[in-house]
């Protein structure tokens, strides 16, 4: 597709203003009648000492005379530009075709980028809270896949500290094998829980747990056999849960895999002379930079989470070379990765620019009250999951009980309502998942859009699929057909733009904006038997299902 911004900026000529400045700064009007791009001219005021107004009418008149295949108006201090619709139809409506029914990936750009996402932990349930991080992280993998990079998926397993200790314990008090093969994380979870209610009865039992967990450390036979199996146990079962959500990994090392790791790095920070004793503790100084210490040390010796995560990005850096290394992690660790991040730069390293954080808000169900593993009240998201699809089934049966399919196609649905509730917003955002609003077929969700792409395919069963020979790109010229061939010209800029700012909701919002503006295109006109039309509805049937992959979910035929 022609880049009509950077043909505009190209041919837009100010004194002391780049190409590039006003490449970022053309944009599309929020009413389509004022034309298809737009250029405001607020900011050239200073450089050119002119008015706005002014500055629109002199720079449209210039740019009609360069014949750069646009028209330009000046309105209001903007310079407004209008395409040939014809020529850009006919354009935009072969590029779909050439794309085929799946897009396929850019070609490799050579760059490689880490994602550190989902990061659950072992023995602990896959609750509701860790939907978030698993669904950005897993979107953002797929998004870089598709433009070209080389992605490394890594689930950094919280593998590490007394917890597992006091597990152990309970497993030997109360604990047996056979329920635990059975149950799974179930099973630990009521370990865990009873662990702390009869701690809080005898003290006891904690300094049990700590001994459990030094013969964890010191390599005893028996207490890693024992956690070995909570692991295979935790993995079993949250591989189902990616299975459903489409996630996937590349890498599983967890906390434990860095303990060999760690003394380099203590080593590398005294010999630069950035660990500083504090109360016993070894932490590295950064009042220079308006933050508290880095903890790197406790006084008892233990390394903590920021010593492990220095040894991870030089272990990442090392292993795969990233470009870019990205930590999808609620917005609560903010100052903890800026402290991570300011010490691999004070260490030398000049890759630590290319470490960032993706922070998000918080999720919670409607109703679920606080989440407390250690109370054992959480909820699962495995009970989140199935809740969405039984709801799904019971609205299937209502509107189309004859639907072939049925549970697949409900599974679809009800997991996709999920996923789109979580990345359908800024993902800096609380979110509070409502089944009632998600599930709903006229919303702005996930169902509407597997909807209209249902709707797609319905229209293509009763029509031919012969696109071939020549179409009458001038019926697709009114403003309903327009209006979603100016959306279906703008998929690769939004999915840049979702990877540019780690924001798959960027994806979610163009998707809900095509449903809505081919379902106004399908009010207004008779499709069915009219070739254009119908080679129209193709596009946005394949728009549709490729971007709802992006983003994790599926794109039922039916519904």
């Amino acid at each position: 597709m022609t880049d009509y911004k950077k043909t505009i900026a190209q041919n837009i000529k100010i004194d002391g203003v780049s190409e590039s400045e006003i490449y970022s700064l053309v944009c599309y009007p929020t009413d389509a009648a004022m034309g298809d791009y737009s250029l405001p001219c607020f900011k050239f005021a200073k450089v050119l000492r002119k008015s706005p107004v002014q500055i629109a009418a002199e720079l449209s008149e210039s740019f009609n005379k360069s014949n750069a295949g646009l028209n330009a108006e000046a309105v209001s201090g903007y310079v407004n530009f209008r395409l040939d619709r014809a020529a850009f139809v006919k354009e935009t409506i072969e590029k779909c075709f050439s794309r085929g029914e799946e897009f396929a990936p850019a070609e490799s750009n050579g760059k490689t980028v880490c994602i550190d996402y989902s990061s659950i932990n072992i023995a602990k349930p896959f609750h509701i809270g860790h939907l978030l991080t698993t669904v950005i992280g897993g979107s953002l993998y797929r998004i870089f896949k598709f433009l070209g990079y080389n992605v490394v998926g890594i689930n950094h397993l919280g593998d590490w500290g007394t917890q597992f200790g006091k597990l152990i314990s309970a497993y030997k008090r109360w604990g047996n094998d056979d329920d635990i093969d059975k149950r799974g994380i179930n099973a630990l979870l009521e370990l865990y829980v009873k662990f702390h209610e009869e701690a809080e009865k005898d003290e006891r039992l904690n300094e049990e747990g700590r001994y459990w967990f030094k013969k964890i450390e010191d390599g005893d036979k028996e207490a890693l056999g024992i956690f070995s199996h909570f692991k295979e146990v935790t993995l079993r079962d949250v591989d189902k849960i990616y299975k459903r959500l489409g996630i996937e990994f590349d890498s599983y090392n967890g906390e434990s895999f860095y303990n060999d790791k760690l003394a380099d790095v203590i080593n590398e920070l005294e010999e630069k002379g950035l660990l500083t004793e504090s109360d016993g503790a070894k932490v590295v100084n950064l009042d220079e930079y308006s933050m508290p210490p880095c903890l790197i040390l406790k006084s008892d010796g233990a390394s903590l989470y920021a010593t492990r995560d220095l040894a991870a990005a030089k272990y990442r850096k090392k292993t795969y070379n990233f470009d870019k290394s990205l930590y999808v992690v609620a917005y609560q660790q903010n100052l903890h990765f800026a402290q991570v991040f300011k010490v691999l730069q004070l260490m030398g390293y000049d890759w630590a620019k290319d470490c960032v954080h993706v922070p998000f808000g918080m999720v919670s169900l409607e109703n679920a009250g606080a989440l407390s593993t250690r109370k054992g009240n959480v909820v699962f998201l495995k009970d989140v999951l199935d809740t969405a699809v039984e709801k799904t089934a019971k609205i299937i049966d209502e509107k189309n009980p004859t639907l072939k399919d049925k549970e697949k196609t409900a599974d679809a649905v009800g997991v996709g309502a999920v996923v789109f509730g979580a990345l359908s917003t800024s993902r800096i955002k609380d979110m509070v998942f409502s089944y009632d609003k998600a599930l709903n077929f006229d919303g702005e969700t996930a169902p509407y859009i597997q909807y209209t792409h249902a709707r797609c395919r319905s229209i293509l069963n009763k029509s031919s699929s012969d696109f071939s020979g020549r179409t009458n790109y001038e019926a697709l010229c009114d403003d309903e057909s327009y209006a979603v061939i100016k959306l279906l010209s703008r998929f690769d800029e939004i999915v840049l733009s979702a990877a540019d700012k780690y924001e798959p909701s960027i994806i979610a919002r163009y998707l809900i904006d095509l449903s809505q503006s081919f379902n106004k295109f399908y009010i207004s006109h008779k499709v069915v038997g009219d070739k254009a039309r119908t080679a129209l509805t193709y596009c946005v049937k394949n728009t549709l299902k490729n971007g709802l992959y992006l983003i994790l979910i599926g794109a039922p035929d039916a519904m």
